[in-house]
């Protein structure tokens, strides 16, 4: 039997670092309010996607000045 072929460091290192490859963050305009947001995600800002309201946001109220 034959002993099996070694293949060379830097193809394994290359093969190693291709999957740690950083992916940009990808942001678009909401239509409802303008904020960005991750695309094809509920709006943070407003709670709407696709134009219609999926999330009700509660409305936080200022304190009085004393």
């Amino acid at each position: 039997m034959t002993t099996s072929r070694r293949h060379s460091n830097s193809r394994r290192d290359s093969r190693r670092k291709n999957n740690k490859r950083i992916v940009p963050v990808v942001l678009v305009r909401c239509s409802n309010c303008g904020a960005m947001k991750i695309p094809h995600r509920v709006c943070l800002e407003c709670g709407y996607y696709n134009g219609k309201p999926v999330i009700v946001k509660k409305i936080k109220e200022k304190k009085a000045s004393k």
